[in-house]
C-alpha cells in the first residue's frame, strides 16, 4: 500500500508493507528516512509493537493465575509483540488489519490507519478484544537513518525529566530516576517536548504521540530509534492495561517535517 502527497519542494511517499504491518519507507523530497529491509524483522522500517512493547521477560505473561509462554526472540526475552511478523490485510485505502492469533491466547485484532499530508504522517492504532478482556499494549519502533542522501548526520533533541531504572536484563524496575547519559537504550517519561531529529541542511522531523512512554535507542552507529508506546516494557506483567470488548486501546504517532 502506497500513500503519496505533493509538496512545493517535491513530494512525499509512504509505503506500508502488509507483511508485518510496517511503514516500510517514508520518502520526503527525495530523502529516504527509514532503514531499509533487513533479515531481522525488528531491524528496519517502522513496525508496530502489539500486543506488547519491548521486552517480555523470559517470554512469560502471568494473567489470571495462569502463565502464558511466548517464543524467545532475543534471549532471554520475547521482544516487541507478535504483529510485526504477522500478515495484515488492507481494509481500505488507508487502513490495515491483523488478527491476534496463536500463540496469543486471548484472540482479538488490531488496526492501523495512515493519514498522510504534505507535512505530516499520523498513524492511529487500535487493539480490540473479542469475547473476553485481555491485557495489551501499543507502540511503534521506527528506525531512522543517521545519514540521508544529502545533508549532515542526524542529531536528536530530547527533553525529558525521568527515565526508568533498569535491572540486569534491561527491564524497567518500576522505579524512576534521572535521565542517564548517552548512548541510550532506555524508557523515558515526563517528556517536556516532542523529540526532534535534525539532519542539517536536509530535514527536521518532530515525533509526537498520544502515548507518554518513549523508548529511545541510540546505540547503533547507522540509526536512531524513537519509540512511542502505551507503557513501559513488561507492563503486561507489572501494571497491565485491560482492554474490554467494545472499548479498544487506541493511540497515535505523528511525524511532522519541515
Amino acid at each position: 500500500m502506497i500513500l503519496t502527497a505533493e509538496r512545493k519542494t517535491g513530494g512525499v511517499a509512504a509505503e506500508i508493507d502488509l507483511d508485518g504491518g510496517r511503514l516500510a519507507s517514508l520518502v520526503i523530497d527525495g530523502l529516504s528516512l527509514l532503514v531499509g529491509p533487513h533479515d531481522r524483522a525488528t531491524r528496519w522500517g517502522s513496525f508496530p509493537m502489539v500486543p506488547w512493547c519491548g521486552r517480555l521477560p523470559r517470554g512469560r505473561l502471568r494473567w489470571n493465575e495462569t502463565t502464558h509462554k511466548f517464543p524467545i526472540t532475543s534471549a532471554p526475552h520475547a521482544n516487541h509483540g507478535l504483529l510485526h511478523t504477522s500478515d495484515w490485510r488492507q481494509v481500505d485505502d488507508q487502513t490495515i488489519r491483523a488478527e491476534l492469533g496463536d500463540p496469543w491466547p486471548f484472540g482479538g485484532f488490531a488496526t492501523q490507519h495512515f493519514d498522510l499530508t504534505a507535512n505530516a504522517l499520523t498513524i492511529t492504532a487500535q487493539v480490540h478484544a473479542v469475547g473476553q478482556p485481555m491485557p495489551a499494549m501499543i507502540g511503534w519502533h521506527p528506525w531512522f537513518k543517521r545519514r540521508l542522501e544529502r545533508g549532515g548526520t542526524a542529531t536528536l533533541s530530547v527533553l525529558a525529566e525521568s527515565a526508568y531504572k533498569l535491572d540486569a536484563h534491561m527491564v524497567p524496575t518500576g522505579e524512576l530516576g534521572p535521565v542517564p547519559p548517552q548512548p541510550w537504550n532506555d524508557c523515558f517519561v515526563d517528556m517536556l517536548l516532542p523529540p526532534v531529529l535534525d539532519w542539517p541542511n536536509a530535514l527536521t522531523l518532530s515525533i509526537s504521540s498520544s502515548f507518554d512512554h518513549w523508548v529511545i535507542f541510540t546505540e547503533p552507529e547507522h540509526a536512531i530509534c524513537v519509540e512511542p508506546q502505551s507503557g513501559p516494557p513488561n507492563q503486561l506483567n507489572s501494571a497491565p492495561v485491560i482492554v474490554e470488548p467494545g472499548t479498544p486501546l487506541v493511540g497515535t504517532m505523528t511525524f511532522d517535517w519541515s
